[in-house]
């Protein structure tokens, strides 16, 4: 039996909420997953799961974003304006601290696999790293010393607007952007361009070469902020494509064009490699929020 503390985790996602009760990857107690709906339907839904839960020491609550970090704002742990209808402005973080009584750690939903992926996945031992996610929308969780990068907000990398593959003209899925990243390579995209799940399309359909370029650019510019010494891809999308990965590798070297560190990246696919953790980064993730949170209690 391990003597880790016993946590409450909820991964609140843009189709689903994973509700996990563990002390890590494996010691998992219960898993609830319940739909995201509306925000009062979906945020009582995990109330009940928490007042059926008993013994654990803390909550961790990775959430789809945009959300507010700052804990002096009166907005703190709120999503602010996002993709997700119905959602914007909504309490979640004080909402959920409040009801469950425990030290509480908030963060988005990538920040937090990304520490998921840091402490028991692909980048242990790795305390300068990136965590991405192509699924319903594209997030980017920022790992640098150990710690998520948070300054104004929290990183929103899904929304830069990559330079279009040649000849593609298509406008894009983002309701805010149009044709930025998430836009044009998410989950959501790819069945708004293609009518198709990604899952549905076959490894030669030609949408493939649009999604890998659009984040090959997003793998570019993570290298240029200097941050990841590793770049862990999951999601939906990656994690049911694999093909995806030696596409967006290649396309990757051919962008850095040689500049700066990029030699220094090979070999490749030890550098941008897939989520260990698989679709549990989130969840785990939260686990991870809630032992900090723990960890920083007076």
């Amino acid at each position: 039996m391990t003597n880790s503390p016993l946590i409450a985790g909820i991964e609140l996602g843009g189709t689903k909420c994973n509700c996990i009760l563990a002390t890590g990857p494996d010691d998992i107690r219960d898993e609830v997953r319940i739909p995201t709906t509306s925000p009062e339907e979906t945020l009582a839904a995990i109330e009940a799961v928490l007042r059926r839960w008993s013994g654990y020491t803390a909550l961790g609550i990775a959430s789809f974003g945009p959300v507010s970090l700052d804990q002096a704002a009166p907005d703190y742990g709120f999503i602010t304006a996002t993709t997700k209808q119905g959602w914007s402005n909504t309490d979640v973080g004080r909402r959920l601290a409040a009801f469950a009584g425990v030290p509480t750690g908030f963060n988005s939903d990538v920040a937090g696999a990304a520490l998921g992926e840091g402490r028991w996945g692909a980048a242990r031992g790795i305390a300068d790293h990136a965590y991405v996610t192509v699924g319903t929308g594209i997030g980017v969780g920022l790992v640098l010393g150990g710690e998520p990068t948070n300054g104004l907000t929290h990183p929103e990398l899904g929304h830069i607007r990559p330079v279009r593959l040649a000849g593609d003209t298509w406008p894009g899925s983002c309701p805010f952007h149009g044709d930025c990243l998430e836009g044009l390579a998410a989950g959501t995209a790819i069945r708004a361009r293609t009518g198709k799940g990604a899952e549905q399309l076959a490894a030669d359909d030609p949408v493939w070469e649009g999604v890998a370029h659009a984040l090959a650019q997003l793998a570019h510019t993570l290298v240029l902020t200097g941050i990841p010494r590793r770049i862990v891809m999951g999601g939906g999308v990656m994690t049911g494509i694999p093909h995806l990965f030696p596409r967006i590798r290649t396309r990757l070297i051919a962008s850095l064009g040689g500049y700066g560190v990029a030699p220094g990246l090979e070999p490749l696919d030890s550098y941008v490699v897939p989520a260990a953790l698989g679709n549990n980064a989130g969840p785990l993730g939260a686990i991870e929020l809630g032992n900090r949170a723990l960890a920083a209690r007076p």
